[in-house]
């Protein structure tokens, strides 16, 4: 059964428009704490948020809504959304929120929520949290209304427990890192954490105004990084998203390395050392074949998931994996995190860097990717495009010419209006060719 307001991570939108209004996200916050608010007691809800300035908005229809149902908040101010899931446990909070859009740009805003136990919400749980919303209880009165207090030592709880993420006796000292947090919520924790730890850093995209998230930085524009690398001769550089749950690597030239590349060093890594569970790692759909291929050959057995870390998650936890991620940069490693978490990977990628002795341009190409291909597609919300016959013969007419040579992935985004038509084949001409015909074949519509 399809969801009326969740997507595959939380709820996304245009801020001040419909579902990211204040109106909305105090009925959200009810319809939530009436979920979560079980048996006596008190009831608590800690929340995150990102750098946007929409952000205060939400944040405070949020703490109203939560506070009318009962609630006791505890407001974070800008923390990364692995530090939300952590402290949602370690506080024995009943729920955790963060609010952001992740890499979309700033006039976007979007609420994850995250149950007690840190990991994000199973769509059975989103499914009861619409039918509280949509239906005649939402509202009914409590005996007792929440406090609210902020928690002004959140950020150094997350950089304290960072730090110890890193093995032991593994220092950065010599190192010379550009880390660029997206002008988001990592701004402070980030570089503060690398710099404790004995990095020379070059800090980029840390002077957040509330409007340039993501704006020409971070992990979905890393060019002003690799630059950075380049003109300071440091030794890698570390891209973050505006919430810092996902991760890009550059090597000494400025090379970006991404998602797979990450995984494929980490679990390699991790395989070597006797600590990747059941010797598997589990990704999406979109992984290039080449990972795949790339850790058959080391042993590993790659295990696909749907596009989105919630779903990589849930089959770690189903399976009792400790290693998953997605190619744009998620790394998901349930011995430190709950979700996608930036910096601790970047963490480990760097323990791993400092043991092989080797420049980073050793440790990012672990593999040849498959020649990829990704076009997005805008489309009207007033129409189903992948539920037209036109579209249908003509994904069905792809998948039979990339069959010898690769493979075909169609699928709408669950943030935004897209439809993200992605192949893959050695025969790079064959696959242009495909891809794009189908793009245009969505666009004319």
């Amino acid at each position: 059964m399809s969801k009326s307001y969740f997507g595959t991570d939380g709820i996304r939108g245009r801020a001040g428009h419909h579902p990211m209004t204040a109106e909305f996200a105090v009925r959200l916050a009810m319809a939530v704490g009436q979920y979560f608010r079980r048996g006596e007691g008190r009831h608590r809800v800690v929340i995150g948020k990102d750098t946007r300035r929409s952000g205060y908005m939400l944040e405070n229809a949020l703490t109203g809504g939560f506070t009318a149902a009962g609630m006791d908040v505890f407001a974070l101010g800008p923390i990364a959304t692995p530090a939300v899931g952590r402290l949602t446990h370690s506080m024995r909070a009943d729920l955790g929120v963060m609010i952001s859009a992740s890499h979309n740009p700033a006039h976007d805003n979007g609420i994850k929520f995250f149950g007690p136990d840190g990991y994000k919400l199973s769509d059975e749980a989103e499914h009861a949290i619409e039918a509280i919303l949509d239906g005649d209880t939402l509202g009914q009165p409590v005996d007792v209304i929440g406090r609210v207090t902020r928690l002004n030592d959140s950020a150094g709880r997350y950089v304290e427990y960072a730090k110890t993420t890193l093995p032991d006796r593994v220092r950065l000292d010599g190192m010379k890192i550009v880390i660029d947090c997206a002008n988001g919520a990592a701004y402070k924790t980030a570089p503060e954490t690398l710099w404790e730890l004995g990095a020379q850093i070059i800090p980029l995209g840390v002077s957040p105004n509330g409007y340039n998230i993501n704006d020409g930085c971070g992990s979905t524009h890393p060019e002003m990084a690799g630059q950075a690398v380049r003109d300071h001769g440091a030794d890698i550089g570390i891209c973050l998203d505006g919430d810092a749950d996902r991760i890009i690597i550059l090597d000494e030239t400025g090379t970006v390395a991404d998602g797979d590349q990450i995984m494929a060093l980490l679990a390699t890594h991790w395989a070597r050392a006797g600590r990747l569970n059941h010797n598997t790692l589990v990704a999406t759909v979109m992984s290039n074949l080449g990972l795949e291929r790339y850790l058959r050959g080391q042993g590993i057995t790659l295990r696909r998931t749907g596009v989105g870390d919630r779903y990589v998650v849930e089959e770690m936890r189903v399976g009792g994996f400790n290693m998953g991620g997605e190619q744009s940069g998620h790394i998901v490693m349930t011995d430190y995190a709950t979700t996608g978490d930036g910096l601790v990977a970047g963490l480990q990628f760097l323990a791993a860097l400092k043991e092989s002795g080797k420049p980073a341009s050793a440790l990012t190409r672990s593999f040849e990717p498959v020649p990829q291909l990704l076009e997005n597609v805008k489309f009207s919300p007033q129409i189903a495009p992948l539920e037209l016959p036109v579209i249908q013969d003509a994904i069905a007419q792809g998948e039979v010419r990339l069959a010898q040579t690769g493979r075909l992935l169609i699928r709408k985004s669950g943030t935004e209006p897209l439809v993200r038509v992605m192949g893959e084949s050695e025969d790079a001409a064959l696959l242009k060719d495909v891809v794009m015909g189908i793009a245009e074949k969505i666009r004319a519509l």
